[in-house]
């Protein structure tokens, strides 16, 4: 009986097993709206047996959007399509989550695919906004808008919004990204945070807006759900986020209400040659904060095989395994890593419509 498999509780929500479907941004929304496209992929690995289902990164704002061609939830209209989606993952016995998050100046860029530069007005771009008015540079050389603070106290206002209309939609489980170089990463590192007010400068200063938007959105979403964060915890450079920042950050969040730590690295500046690339190189780091903050983790990065996410969830480092690209891989990635682990589960993790095809042990 393999430890992946094994249920997982945070406050009423029950998860049937240790694997969670990482948000991934699909580039293939319509001012927002989730489409058709949205319902199939997150929908079938919700039939392939993973426990959480994660909705791409899903913007509080229009100019909040990675692309014109992300996932948003600043509009009310965005609630019905979004309930459907929650509604086939919980039937299929999977939970449902989404993400929410705003890209700051690494938004208005073009899809990956098409080189995923900034775009200018012509091409359906807009200005974006920042802590400070440095661009992220590389193919996003656009210089954001530094913020002010009622630009500040408006951010924080549509997530909590987004949160209102996430648990309207029917979502049992809510991510804030602070991670991955966007607009809460940008005010967490001092690599793009130059601030002189209470928001920028010492570490208090720089997990200032982190803090009153985590407990922002705490006071509005139910106790009963989970409220989880993704953090960068470490920026892998010089003068950036340390892990032992993170430590004390999560602590405090710990305090605030916060249920689990989805733990991820790196990105708020194109130079990523000094992240230590390798299978599963964040586990260590996720079992570090995990024993030292005292909270569940999440963590995922080049997990690609079942008995290396087995060993990470057997051996304490992670509470869930996040899965991204194994999961487009491989949409019954739960129910072939049950197979090869062996586990008398395995069965369990498809539908009923599958039975016929379900192999013996």
């Amino acid at each position: 009986m393999a430890s992946l498999f094994e249920p997982f509780r945070v406050k009423e929500i029950t998860l049937r097993n240790r694997i969670a479907v990482s948000p991934m941004c699909q580039y293939s929304s319509d001012n927002g709206f989730p489409t058709d496209w949205h319902l199939v992929h997150l929908g079938s690995r919700a039939v392939g047996g993973a426990a959480l289902v994660m909705v791409e990164a899903s913007a509080v704002t229009p100019e909040g959007r990675i692309s014109p061609w992300d996932s948003g939830i600043y509009l009310d209209d965005h609630v019905p399509p979004f309930a459907r989606i929650a509604r086939f993952v919980k039937d299929q016995g999977a939970v449902p989550g989404i993400q929410l998050a705003h890209a700051g100046r690494k938004a208005s860029s073009q899809r990956p695919w098409d080189g995923g530069a900034h775009l200018d007005a012509t091409q359906g771009g807009w200005d974006t906004i920042a802590p400070s008015a440095i661009p992220f540079g590389d193919n996003l050389p656009k210089v954001p808008h530094a913020m002010t603070l009622d630009d500040i106290a408006r951010i924080q206002s549509a997530f909590v919004a987004a949160a209102q209309r996430a648990l309207a939609a029917g979502f049992e489980w809510l991510e804030l990204h602070y991670a991955h170089g966007y607009l809460a990463h940008e005010f967490y590192s001092p690599l793009a945070n130059q601030r002189t007010d209470h928001y920028g400068g010492p570490f208090e200063n720089r997990i200032r807006f982190l803090l009153e938007t985590f407990t922002a959105v705490r006071r509005v979403w139910p106790e009963r759900l989970p409220l989880t964060v993704r953090l960068s915890v470490t920026d892998w450079i010089d003068g950036g986020v340390t892990v032992d920042e993170s430590i004390a950050l999560v602590r405090l969040l710990k305090e605030a209400g916060l249920d689990l730590l989805d733990v991820s690295q790196g990105f708020v500046t194109p130079d990523i040659s000094h992240v230590p690339w390798g299978p599963g190189f964040m586990i260590p780091v996720a079992g570090r904060i995990r024993r030292e903050a005292g909270v569940p983790i999440a963590v995922g990065w080049l997990i690609t095989d079942p008995h290396q996410a087995e060993d990470a969830v057997r051996d304490q480092h992670t509470d869930l395994v996040m899965l991204a690209r194994e999961m487009l891989r491989d949409p019954y990635w739960p129910y072939h890593a049950a197979l090869q682990l062996g586990d008398d589960r395995a069965a369990s993790l498809l539908p009923i419509q599958y039975a016929r095809a379900v192999k013996p042990r």
